[in-house]
């Protein structure tokens, strides 16, 4: 396994794919190859492909699902998107590794993982921060029982101008701060606490357009367990995350989703920093700490290689659970998709 290279299918050249290219390529050629890139515009996707040394170039996705080169596909397409081309590749025999949300909703995401149990094929949804190291010290910090029994988790995430970007305003594209950017304080949320079903309560208001602009949920869990989670698309916050227990606290500092520091506190006063370093690279990212985007590729090719159909760091339970949340929040705030009342998987914003 050590030396085996899975080949990987890139489906969309925007920003999020250019960055997880750049992030391979701080990783060993001899176990993880570019073969294939996909766009909607065939120049587009040789323009990156010349960009990214990648062999193939495809001015349609349905061409990168029957490429015979490609193990596993990347989807970095917009995320009205993720839950078609994630069945359309499973169907074709690709693994697959897409980037959040895996679907708008509670059934897309609970369709796309059902067929991939039913291909018996490898799919993760690409929610990167598991992957960081400091979610790693994270977990094995809790697990050590250092800081106690977790009873809060806190965390904030908001950009200032979010809410100008076309695809966030729009509804037509489930745009909104909380499939955007809320699934990161989520997914924080059910790591800790698992995918029991909580008491959820939103407040927010809605943008003009109709998609949500902010929100803050209160969930509350057995055992006298609480999180707060807040979401902003037109508020800059500072992007941290606490978690509190009975004998200490975690800090991760912002951004907690992609975070490079954390402190660990503990009741008896002592307190312990730690930073872990991302890699350097020439070419430059889109987003901030994309080269830990590394992470994420080496766990899905673990899991590949050892014939796994998920990830035990970011199981498909927990991507359900996930889905569910963020759905009941947006409800909550009478923020509806047609998505969400369709019978099946419904495509917008092609």
């Amino acid at each position: 396994m050590a030396t085996e290279a899975i080949r990987w299918g890139i489906l969309s050249a925007g920003k999020i794919s250019h960055d997880f290219c750049t992030a391979l390529r701080t990783l060993p050629a001899n176990e993880h190859r570019i073969t294939a890139v996909a766009a909607r515009n065939l120049d587009a996707a040789k323009t990156f492909a010349d960009n990214h040394s990648i062999d193939k170039a495809y001015g349609d996705y349905e061409e990168l699902a029957k490429d015979s080169n490609v193990d596993i596909v990347y989807i970095g397409a917009i995320h009205t998107q993720h839950a078609n081309w994630s069945k359309v590749m499973l169907n074709h025999g690709k693994a697959v590794l897409c980037e959040k949300p895996l679907g708008v909703n509670s059934k897309e995401v609970s369709e796309v993982i059902a067929l991939a149990k039913e291909k018996n094929l490898f799919l993760m949804e690409a929610i990167w921060s598991r992957h960081f190291p400091v979610y790693d010290e994270t977990r094995s910090v809790i697990s050590s029982g250092k800081i106690g029994d977790i009873k809060m988790v806190m965390a904030n995430i908001g950009f200032g101008s979010l809410i100008d970007i076309p695809r966030v305003a729009a509804p037509e594209h489930a745009g909104g701060a909380i499939l955007d950017i809320g699934i990161y304080p989520m997914q924080l949320v059910v790591m800790l606490y698992g995918t029991e079903q909580p008491v959820i309560t939103t407040r927010g208001f809605l943008a003009d357009t109709g998609v949500d602009e902010t929100s803050v949920a209160i969930l509350q869990y057995s055992n006298n367990r609480l999180a707060v989670i807040n979401n902003h698309a037109s508020l800059e916050t500072s992007c941290e995350a606490d978690i509190l227990g009975t004998k200490g606290r975690i800090k991760i500092e912002g951004p907690f989703w992609c975070p490079t520091k954390m402190k660990i506190i503990t009741n008896d006063g002592s307190s312990e920093a730690k930073e872990f370093s991302l890699p350097e690279t020439e070419t430059p990212f889109n987003f901030v700490n994309s080269a830990g985007l590394r992470y994420e590729a080496i766990a899905a090719r673990k899991c590949f290689l050892e014939g796994k159909i998920e990830s035990e760091l970011m199981p498909h339970a927990e991507s359900e659970r996930i889905a569910s949340l963020l759905q009941h929040m947006r409800h909550d705030l009478g923020y509806v998709l047609p998505q969400d009342t369709s019978e099946k998987v419904v495509m917008l914003a092609q």
